[in-house]
């Protein structure tokens, strides 16, 4: 039996949940969030929590019993508490700053970086080298997190680039003189 499949999920007050077969609908303080999953997976809303089962013990089966519980937890907690990503920014004249809802870089390019939020995610720069990505759907803030990350990736030799706050870059050593 899959230890995440088995655990209900705990649905806090305040969400509401709909369940039609298997699409889900959740409904919170932040937002709503919507999900269709395998037809194969039973979904149960039963008092105030979700509850996931698999119809076999068949390979496909155990795989998506897991993941199932996992993505249906996760859209009950970004509608109630939501998602975070904070990156930092390294390096001399690196920057960032917001002008409306748009997150502008300087990343040593010859022109500065633009980039529009898509919808349901905000952007909060502490300073001008923390950029906080916030939403209430965990996949959307992780992908618009990696596509920044990926404008300029920390290089191993000075770390300068964007990396998340918890990423350490392994740092190499330059080239040494010859006597």
């Amino acid at each position: 039996m899959s230890r995440i499949g088995k655990l209900p999920i705990p649905v806090p007050d305040g969400v509401k949940c709909e369940v039609k077969g298997s699409h889900v609908k959740v409904t919170g303080p932040k937002g709503t969030l919507e999900g269709t999953f395998l037809p194969e997976m039973h979904i149960a809303f039963e008092g105030n929590e979700i509850v996931v089962t698999r119809p076999s013990e068949a390979k496909e089966h155990r795989a998506f019993h897991g993941l199932t519980r996992a993505l249906i937890n996760n859209m009950v907690v970004g509608v109630t508490a939501g998602f975070e990503k904070t990156l930092q920014i390294t390096g001399v004249g690196y920057r960032a700053s917001i002008q409306g809802k748009n997150l502008n870089l300087t990343l040593g390019f010859s022109h500065p970086v633009s980039i529009e939020p898509p919808a349901g995610i905000s952007f909060a720069v502490e300073g001008t080298q923390v950029v906080k990505v916030s939403g209430i759907d965990k996949q959307l803030v992780g992908q618009v997190a990696a596509d920044i990350r990926a404008l300029r990736k920390p290089e191993p030799y000075k770390g300068k680039g964007i990396r998340y706050s918890d990423e350490y870059v392994r740092r190499k050593a330059g080239k040494t003189g010859t006597a």
